[in-house]
């Protein structure tokens, strides 16, 4: 099998000052400005896909376990104790 890469050609319209800073970029590094390009635009995306994913803990709560007569698969005695708990309504 033959591993192709496939390449697009397409328009964009960039900022003087910007291209201007790519070209300075890529003259310095001794790449090419499609090579910048690419790292640049790379380089944004996998921040953008890392800041997209949020991480946070779970809480841990520490305790004895449940209550007396609380069973869990009883979603109705479940409710009935949790409404016990809240007090009078």
């Amino acid at each position: 099998m033959i591993n192709m890469l496939l390449c697009v050609r397409t328009t964009i319209n960039l900022d003087d000052a910007l291209m201007k800073d790519l070209k300075r970029l890529a003259a310095d590094t001794g790449c090419t400005l499609t090579s910048v390009i690419h790292d640049a635009l790379r380089e944004s995306l996998s921040r953008r896909r890392s800041a997209g994913r949020n991480h946070f803990e779970l809480p841990v709560f520490h305790g004895s376990g449940l209550q007396p007569g609380v069973d869990i698969a009883d979603s109705a005695s479940l409710l009935e104790v949790m409404e016990k708990a809240d007090g009078p309504s």
